[in-house]
């Protein structure tokens, strides 16, 4: 079994163009996609299009529950953004993305963790705002008994891989598109422009994960985000810091 993970999209059409060519490059045979794919103020129907031409297990993200079942005068301002660019039926695929899903009878997708898309599972902000890896407590509670020996989560952005010992391998693959973000109080930082996403393969009951980082020409998306407002996007998209 090789596949492709991918998470955080966020709209940005032409870091997902160069994940699906660096995968096509490297012959990875199929993907999945842990979720948010839309919200924020870059090409959210163009990317919808894309993502719907792709025939690929995914699952929804909190964004992308909050795009359909948010009213619109209560929406963030970066689900507004993408709102207003898209359709009925890029609206109606969102609704049928399920919160979380099996694929392959041993692979758990989820956003943040089994139980809800809000929280970070490998991920913890400390006081004063700095975020470390989670305390191994905390993650292994998230488990909650689950069968499958592979669980994949998004949500904070951030590339990791946690073995829960005696456990599952627990890996977030990174956002695609958006390396960096503020969220109220802390920052999200990943240091580079680059589009992320993993390669998993398993072997002998053995999951062996290879990080991608995939340089693309941030400067049609960070234009993008100036032109509607963001300059704390262009600058993410730019340079992966805040």
């Amino acid at each position: 079994m090789r596949f492709a993970v991918i998470s955080d999209v966020h709209g940005n059409v032409d870091a997902l163009r160069a994940v699906l060519d660096d995968m096509e490059k490297l012959k990875v045979p199929e993907f999945i996609n842990l979720g948010d794919h839309l919200s924020g103020p870059l090409s959210a129907a163009e990317t919808a299009d894309l993502l719907m031409s792709c025939a690929m297990p995914s699952i929804r993200g909190n964004c992308d529950r909050e795009l359909v079942e948010t009213p619109r005068g209560q929406l963030e301002l970066s689900d507004s953004q993408a709102l207003a660019q898209l359709s009925k039926r890029h609206l109606d695929w969102l609704r049928a993305q399920p919160a979380t899903r099996v694929f392959r009878d041993d692979v758990l997708m989820c956003h943040g963790t089994p139980n809800t898309d809000m929280d970070y599972w490998l991920d913890q902000v400390q006081p004063g705002g700095h975020v470390t890896i989670a305390a191994l407590e905390m993650i292994r509670a998230k488990v909650a008994g689950l069968p499958q020996s592979l669980m994949l989560c998004g949500h904070s952005h951030l590339p990791r891989a946690v073995q829960v010992p005696d456990g599952p391998l627990i890996v977030n693959p990174g956002s695609v598109g958006l390396p960096a973000y503020e969220a109220g109080s802390y920052v999200i930082i990943t240091g580079s422009p680059h589009a992320r996403y993993a390669i998993i393969e398993r072997s002998e009951r053995q999951w062996d994960v290879t990080f991608r980082l995939v340089p693309y020409d941030t400067a049609k998306m960070a234009a993008l985000a100036e032109e509607r407002g963001r300059p704390e996007w262009a600058r993410a998209i730019r340079t992966g810091w805040i």
